[in-house]
């Protein structure tokens, strides 16, 4: 029998890759939530082997993850290392993939701050770089549009209390998963914790926006989290992003949103709210550079092209997921009406002062 430690029970990553999840995608069992709990709690206490940390992370990406072991994960993340700082106001969290985009613009600053200007507060996070495409993200984009991203939990609360927009850095809220970083690097291709680190809701939020290529993936996060006992996130609503990213691709969209433990999907035709246009159209050469341009343009009012009505779709869809607007329809004449007043460019003028 396995030996136990103070800290863990007796099932260390090299039992239950033997016993449970290595045999094969096929063949492979499911873990328990106890199990699922004590892996990841070896993970974050940094104990397993290098190659036994490899091989499980392999495995569970051969077998694929259910909903009670992602459930178990994010619920010892958000134990063992996650400082959530709830603002004031109840913002939408948006939990993009870490590892960014690579042809594409970043979207959602825009779409983010229009959706704050037109009061519905938004809350985005990301990392610096995160494997494996450790490419373009949130923070990147914030940081060529001059604004402040290595913030305290706590401040990245006041911004979204003070601007309705605010910026969480996982280094800073999540420091055990960002710690994970070398050991992700040298996997070569993503693994649960992809997953499991946009989920973190760092600001308490009651609303999750997120991602998927799939439906029974967003299917698989909508259950997470509702076996999750230490989330408690009312309303989810999962679309399908561009390179997996939180923007809304043009074309047909198919949207989920589960609430009330009730899954509801239908399709977006873009080109009906002004997206009628490739997703290659959407390209750039500098995805952070252009991205951040582009942003300041539109908010600005100086563009009126296919980034502004994608921007502007986005940040419709983002007052669509808080319930701020009874339809995408007013979602987006609240968003266009935020650019065209000023409001817009005056949030993004309160988040380089903060």
């Amino acid at each position: 029998m396995a030996q136990s430690s103070e800290h863990h029970g007796e099932w260390p990553l090299k039992r239950l890759l033997t016993e449970v999840v290595g045999s094969g995608h096929k063949s492979a069992d499911d873990m328990t939530r106890a199990q699922a709990t004590e892996a990841f709690g070896r993970i974050l206490d940094d104990k397993p082997d290098h190659t036994t940390l490899g091989a499980f992370w392999l495995a569970n990406r051969w077998k694929r993850n259910t909903p009670d072991e992602l459930a178990a994960y994010i619920d010892t993340m958000a134990d063992r290392s996650v400082e959530v700082a709830t603002p004031d106001c109840d913002p939408v969290d948006c939990g993009a993939n870490y590892d960014g985009k690579g042809r594409s613009a970043i979207l959602g600053v825009g779409a983010g701050i229009v959706a704050a200007a037109a009061g519905t507060p938004v809350v985005t996070h990301s990392g610096d770089r995160v494997p494996t495409q450790k490419q373009d993200a949130y923070k990147h984009v914030l940081d060529e549009l001059g604004i402040e991203t290595d913030l305290k939990p706590a401040e990245s609360a006041d911004m979204v209390d003070e601007t309705g927009f605010g910026f969480y850095y996982q280094p800073n809220f999540n420091p055990g998963v960002a710690d994970l970083v070398e050991r992700r690097d040298m996997m070569g291709v993503r693994t649960f914790v992809n997953t499991i680190e946009t989920l973190a809701n760092p600001a308490g939020a009651d609303v999750h926006l997120g991602s998927f290529y799939h439906l029974p993936y967003a299917k698989r996060i909508i259950d997470t989290f509702a076996a999750s006992e230490r989330y408690d996130i009312p309303r989810v609503v999962m679309f399908q992003g561009m390179e997996g990213y939180d923007d809304i691709r043009p074309g047909s969209t198919t949207v989920a949103v589960g609430e009330g433990g009730e899954l509801d999907d239908f399709e977006i035709k873009t080109d009906e709210y002004g997206m009628d246009f490739a997703e290659e159209d959407l390209e750039v050469d500098d995805v952070a550079t252009d991205s951040a341009a582009i942003t300041e343009a539109v908010l600005a009012g100086d563009r009126e092209d296919r980034f502004a009505d994608a921007i502007a779709l986005n940040g419709a869809f983002r007052i669509y997921a808080r319930e701020d607007c009874e339809s995408l329809d007013e979602g987006l004449t609240m968003a266009r009406g935020a650019i065209a007043d000023g409001s817009a460019e005056a949030v993004l003028d309160e988040l380089r002062e903060f």
